[in-house]
């Protein structure tokens, strides 16, 4: 999965066709409130985050997370470098979600988060650009919430759960071992690492035990 993705690639089609293309998962992506709002509640008591925390959520998308942390009275802000994604951004967030060119954007971290929120993301990302952002992130975040999916091992590049295979833009695929040594070859602390969370993911957990993992990274 050597391969690097443009970001033109995370267009219309993408988020709304993306099975009937080949290129993603997604079919219509919108707001689901049942799902997120139940997910971000159980990251707000799992992690946690406390009231006075600024939150960032790296490859936001159309918003969706933000805008559940900020109805949960967060201070929440979203980047994502695709363009139709942060032009449909959802109204009541389209303030708080920016558009980057990627992890070496000057303008990614415009002030100090207390966490970073990277959800189904960093598996889309080149190893050396991901590395990047890691290490800028040392400079301007605490604590990083990473949800990614794995694979059984380093050489099949396959991942544990045959869906996410379907991607075309997925160019990561590791085992867990693998992420936890980058993270902490990038300047991290793996705090908590595990192959299930609370309110996340439990469609595929409950059928695909270990094809997700779920990571806490520190600085400290």
């Amino acid at each position: 999965m050597d391969k690097l993705i443009s970001p033109s690639v995370y267009n219309l089609d993408y988020f709304e066709s993306g099975i009937v293309t080949g290129v993603s998962g997604y079919m219509n992506y919108s707001w689901m409130p049942e799902l997120t709002l139940r997910m971000v509640y159980y990251m707000a008591k799992e992690l946690p985050l406390e009231p006075d925390q600024t939150i960032l959520d790296y490859g936001c998308a159309k918003g969706f997370i933000v805008k559940a942390l900020r109805i949960l009275d967060f201070e929440a802000y979203g980047v994502d470098l695709s363009d139709y994604a942060i032009t449909q951004a959802d109204g009541q967030v389209r303030d708080f979600c920016r558009l980057i060119t990627g992890g070496d954007d000057e303008n990614l971290f415009e002030r100090r988060y207390d966490w970073m929120i990277s959800k189904d993301v960093f598996e889309h990302i080149h190893e050396p650009e991901l590395r990047t952002i890691l290490e800028r992130a040392t400079m301007a975040v605490d604590k990083i919430f990473v949800v990614v999916p794995v694979a059984a091992d380093d050489v099949c590049n396959e991942y544990i759960i045959p869906e996410y295979n379907r991607d075309a833009t997925h160019v990561i695929a590791k085992s867990i071992d693998w992420w936890r040594e980058l993270f902490q070859s990038s300047g991290w602390k793996v705090a908590r690492m595990s192959t299930e969370f609370p309110g996340c993911k439990e469609n595929w957990t409950s059928r695909w035990k270990d094809g997700n993992a779920f990571f806490i990274l520190s600085r400290e």
